[in-house]
């Protein structure tokens, strides 16, 4: 059986239809992908995020296990709520999972995981905490609304209660606040502006329909995921995981290898593949001409195959069809993708093609 949110009655009533996903019954679409799509870049939508798992770690070691624990370095984080993204590797340098973690003071960090990988990533925290005077604690009683778009600040501010309502107005983009039971960060995975709301689930359902009501559009995994390509952000499992570094994943400006005693897991297997060298790079495409991108496709210069899409779609916003790919670093600018038997070309582009409602690339 696959588990279910707090929202998912909220859900049903609202339309959704429901897929599994990662072990969770979850809302797909509520009719229309690419109206939910356009909603986010332009007004203001919301996802239920709840199937994530919140994980506070707690107690005197946790700057010190954490430092060991991820590739980026949490000794960064000076400013109480700043947030850092970062990768949690293997021995041998491969991705466990991409995640957030917020400071709040030297001894509380909360980190914010992805739903298929919440059990391993646990349990891999929890095996490498030993020695370590930290206590681990999944937060199962908690919920999580993203609230995303041009619109969603002025949408969500009314209906916070007056006690985190001024300071969720003033924070920065990778900030967080809270209260004794809400915290609120001014993060997102669309490229747009907006918040993750973290709640107790008691409060959830009621949350999610005063924002229904103030005109904030339900959206499912659909348009979640439209909206993550656009806006250059990887998937766990697509562009990256246990058998691929950050450095082939578009991610080494989440690595921290200064200072270099800092002794992270995976660190020597990372120093290893940057001395070896002859990385393959990871690009954006974009399709030259009509056709789909999708995961998996084979890209060629001439006879050889250089690379493949790790995540493609159709763009809602650029009205073009867009991808993610690990090629071979010395990859031509234009290349050809092979789609049914056809050779098509793409052209390379960076990797963030919409941000903030406006497109970062030429067409």
């Amino acid at each position: 059986m696959d588990q279910k949110t707090i929202l998912n009655e909220s859900h049903r009533a609202m339309g959704a239809r429901m897929v599994p996903f990662g072990g969770w019954d979850m809302p797909v679409n509520y009719g229309s992908q690419i109206e939910e799509h356009h909603a986010v870049r332009q007004d203001a939508g919301m996802f239920d995020v709840s199937h994530m798992l919140v994980i506070d770690i707690k107690g005197s070691d946790s700057t010190h296990f954490l430092r060991h624990l991820i590739a980026n370095d949490v000794a960064r984080l000076k400013e109480s709520g700043k947030a850092l993204y970062s990768c949690m590797l293997n021995e041998q340098g491969g991705v466990i999972d991409d995640l957030i973690v917020y400071y709040l003071d030297d001894t509380w960090f909360r980190m914010v995981v992805n739903a298929g990988t919440a059990d391993k990533d646990l349990g891999w925290i929890i095996g490498q905490s030993s020695g370590f005077d930290i206590e681990v604690a999944p937060r199962r009683d908690l919920a999580m609304i993203a609230v995303q778009g041009p619109n969603a600040v002025a949408k969500t501010l009314p209906l916070l209660n007056d006690e985190i309502r001024d300071s969720a107005g003033t924070l920065k983009p990778f900030h967080a606040t809270w209260d004794s039971s809400w915290f609120i960060g001014r993060t997102g995975y669309t490229g747009e502006d907006g918040f993750e709301i973290i709640l107790p689930e008691n409060d959830a359902t009621d949350f999610w329909q005063q924002l229904a009501d103030a005109g904030v559009r339900p959206c499912g995994l659909g348009s979640r995921d439209t909206l993550r390509l656009e806006a250059g952000m990887n998937l766990y499992g697509s562009d990256m995981d246990e058998e691929t570094s950050p450095l082939e994943a578009g991610l080494k400006w989440t690595i921290a290898l200064e200072p270099a005693e800092r002794d992270f897991v995976g660190r020597q297997a990372l120093e290893a593949k940057l001395a070896e060298g002859n990385l393959k790079t990871f690009v954006g495409l974009v399709l030259e001409g009509r056709g789909i991108l999708r995961d998996h496709l084979p890209l060629f210069d001439g006879d050889k195959q250089i690379g493949e899409i790790t995540s493609g779609g159709f763009s809602p916003t650029l009205e073009r069809s867009i991808a993610y790919a690990r090629v071979d670093a010395d990859a031509p600018e234009q290349f050809e993708v092979e789609i049914r038997g056809k050779r098509l070309p793409v052209r390379k582009t960076k990797i963030s093609f919409v941000r903030n409602s406006k497109a970062c690339v030429d067409l």
